[in-house]
């Protein structure tokens, strides 16, 4: 297979693909051989409004290019909507090989501030828009027998950071819902994963910039590039991928990680069980050696992107 050609024949369904990430990972994915369909609403940072010209913009950059896509303007944080995306990708290419979850809005706000309404609509676009993508492709997948599902995560739900406390939420339940479908889907040949993104886009945009120490965290950022998050998504949607599944991955300018999934690192046992005294006396002291503290994503990436 040709490495310039690793996604030929291949029909890729990418959300949010209007975006900095998103468009990056339809122009590449399309450069390699995909037929793409950009799915963006086109809407604020804060998930409000909407307009065509992010995705259309996307797909005339790609067939300029010589490339084939089509755009889609639907919301995935409505089911008939999703439904819809995945018909458009089968209606206009005939099948559908991958989807990307990247569609995403901020409302930061401290926690002790945070109202239901801030909470709902993030959960509603990336955790459920997440899942409606997800179980909208799913049948098309099985029945095939192949397909590739790439979730965006994000270390603020991983590690953590503050006045993220929707935001996280929606970031680290991704992570279980990619799992499950990992586990799910295995017998139909699906594999699914999920990308934790360093790169600069107008949601990091919206970063306070107020003091010396946040503006120089920004211009690290700024140097993360979104183009630097394509070529692993490209990758995943690829059939040099097919025994890669249920894994977090990360991008950090030129760097990959592999994130740690929770497993137990340190047990502590009674023969003859615990009471809330024993508990205070042995349990926890045994327990408290390996306790996390209290870190942001910056405090456990401190060194500069390479």
């Amino acid at each position: 297979m040709s490495e310039a050609k690793m996604l030929d024949g291949k029909v890729c369904v990418v959300t949010g693909g209007g975006g900095a990430i998103g468009g990056e990972i339809a122009k590449l994915m399309a450069a390699h051989g995909a037929r793409v369909v950009v799915n963006d609403l086109g809407g604020s940072v804060s998930g409000d409004g909407g307009d065509e010209k992010p995705a259309r913009d996307i797909v005339a950059a790609i067939e300029d290019a010589g490339g084939k896509a089509i755009p889609h303007f639907g919301s995935v944080a409505e089911r008939r909507d999703t439904e819809d995306m995945i018909k458009t990708a089968v209606d206009a290419f005939g099948q559908v090989d991958c989807i990307v979850n990247n569609a995403g809005i901020l409302r930061d706000v401290i926690f002790h501030k945070m109202n239901e309404p801030d909470w709902d609509m993030v959960i509603q676009v990336h955790l459920k828009g997440s899942f409606n993508v997800a179980r909208s492709v799913a049948p098309y997948f099985r029945e095939q027998g192949s397909g590739s599902m790439i979730h965006f995560t994000s270390t603020s739900g991983l590690i953590g950071n503050f006045g993220q406390a929707n935001y996280a939420a929606a970031k680290l339940g991704i992570v279980g819902l990619s799992k499950s479908i990992a586990l799910d889907m295995q017998r139909f040949g699906v594999r699914s994963n999920c990308i934790s993104p360093f790169a600069w886009s107008r949601m990091i945009g919206t970063i306070p910039s107020d003091t010396p120490e946040q503006q120089a965290r920004l211009e690290k950022i700024k140097r993360m590039t979104p183009a630097q998050q394509a070529p692993l998504a490209v990758y995943l949607a690829s059939d040099a991928a097919a025994h890669v599944t249920g894994q977090i991955f990360g991008v950090r300018a030129n760097e990959i990680f592999l994130f740690s999934q929770p497993r137990p690192i340190r047990s502590a046992h009674r023969s003859e069980g615990w009471t809330p005294e024993t508990i205070a006396e042995h349990g926890m002291p045994a327990l408290e050696k390996s306790f996390f503290e209290l870190e942001r994503s910056a405090d456990v990436f401190s060194w500069d992107p390479v």
